[in-house]
């Protein structure tokens, strides 16, 4: 049987404790995760930190100051440079984000201000890429790749469209990162699909709110 690292999205600190119970490996920590999730407060952000370090558990903080499409404006930017350098005093291990332009490629400017300012964490790119022209994923991968972004979170299409159905698309971002990035599947993994997925797909982790059984269920 094939070992999933098993990454669980939360909103708020209260599953933590269940969660970490039950078996995951990895914490996704946010806030509003009814608009695909948010930056969670400062207090929720501290307790949550120091409950994992003491568990030896991964927590990745969400990086994002709204719902919504992901074309940032000077003082969004600000906000999530400052909310970076506070994971960074309380030791979240890595912090997820991404930006766009308006047209649907990736914001390089503002990802190299918000990759400057995640020095020492883990990066991913989150569901942002999903939003990405299709035409411009490829060179995304590429230009993560080279600014050493960890890992990509992707559904591999609209959220509205189930995971079974988009299992191709991501089997061909996994193919073209070829080992160079993780490319992490998520929306719509659960604890019922999530091990013919990772057989499918050939990937050893995996994302989700429901990815473990009695967790946000």
């Amino acid at each position: 049987m094939i070992i999933i690292y098993k990454e669980v999205a939360l909103e708020n600190f209260t599953k933590i404790p269940t969660a970490v119970l039950k078996g995951a490996n990895r914490i996704e920590l946010n806030d509003n995760l009814a608009v695909g999730g948010t930056t969670p407060s400062h207090g929720v952000l501290q307790e949550a930190t120091k409950y994992l370090q003491e568990k030896s558990v991964p927590l990745v903080e969400m990086i994002r100051p709204r719902g919504g499409d992901f074309v940032y404006n000077d003082l969004e930017i600000k906000m999530m440079e400052a909310d970076l350098f506070e994971a960074q005093k309380l030791g979240v291990d890595g912090v997820a984000f991404g930006a766009l332009t308006a047209d649907g490629d990736l914001d390089v400017d503002t990802m190299e201000q918000l990759i400057a300012a995640s020095a020492g964490m883990q990066i991913v790119f989150h569901m942002a890429f999903d939003a990405l022209a299709e035409d411009n994923k490829k060179n995304a991968i590429d230009w993560l790749v080279d600014h050493d972004v960890d890992r990509i979170l992707t559904h591999g299409g609209p959220l509205t469209t189930p995971i079974d159905q988009t299992l191709d698309n991501i089997k061909k971002y996994i193919d073209y990162a070829n080992d160079r990035i993780t490319i992490l599947p998520g929306g719509g993994v659960n604890y019922k699909n999530c091990d013919a997925i990772a057989e499918k797909l050939g990937v050893k982790e995996l994302h989700g709110t429901k990815i473990i059984d009695d967790v946000n269920n």
